[in-house]
């Protein structure tokens, strides 16, 4: 979608839309909720939105690299996560973060009051904490598209 004329002529949250549009209602508003609780905590962040074929992502980060975030939502056709970029660091006695990957953890979002709960909110307080970038004191992050689905590689060979 990236450098079509679609993609050039519209806005990047019109775009990030058509993104969403693709998920069932229920999803999309879970999504689009917690979307908006998370930019309420950290309204300085860049926002970086990523199309892949199964799911799409918006990472909050300092920078305009994904790798700097802090936070990620994923909108994924099973539900709504939000990950923890330094997920493994993360002092968790709860069990709640699920995943075994190097970099991420992430906990299922059932709804964006989720968010406020005294233990998830500690574990993103310590995820900004861990952020190797402070986010700007003030100011308002921008949203950028920064990819598309027929950009990205498979990440394993097919099982045969």
């Amino acid at each position: 979608m990236i450098g079509t004329p679609e993609s050039t002529t519209r806005t990047p949250e019109a775009v990030l839309r058509s993104f969403i549009g693709r998920f069932e209602p229920k999803v999309q508003t879970r999504f689009r909720s917690v979307r908006a609780a998370v930019r309420k905590r950290f309204p300085t962040a860049n926002e970086l939105a990523y199309d892949y074929t199964s799911h799409v992502v918006i990472a909050y980060a300092p920078t305009d690299r994904g790798i700097d975030s802090i936070v990620s939502i994923a909108a994924r056709s099973d539900g709504v996560r939000l990950y923890f970029n330094q997920g493994p660091k993360l002092s968790d006695p709860k069990k709640l973060l699920l995943g075994s990957g190097k970099q991420t953890r992430f906990i299922e979002v059932e709804s964006a009051a989720q968010l406020a709960e005294p233990y998830v909110e500690a574990l993103i307080r310590a995820a900004n904490d861990l952020s190797s970038i402070p986010l700007p004191p003030k100011g308002k992050g921008m949203l950028t598209i920064r990819g598309a689905a027929a950009n990205q590689q498979p990440r394993r060979k097919p099982a045969r």
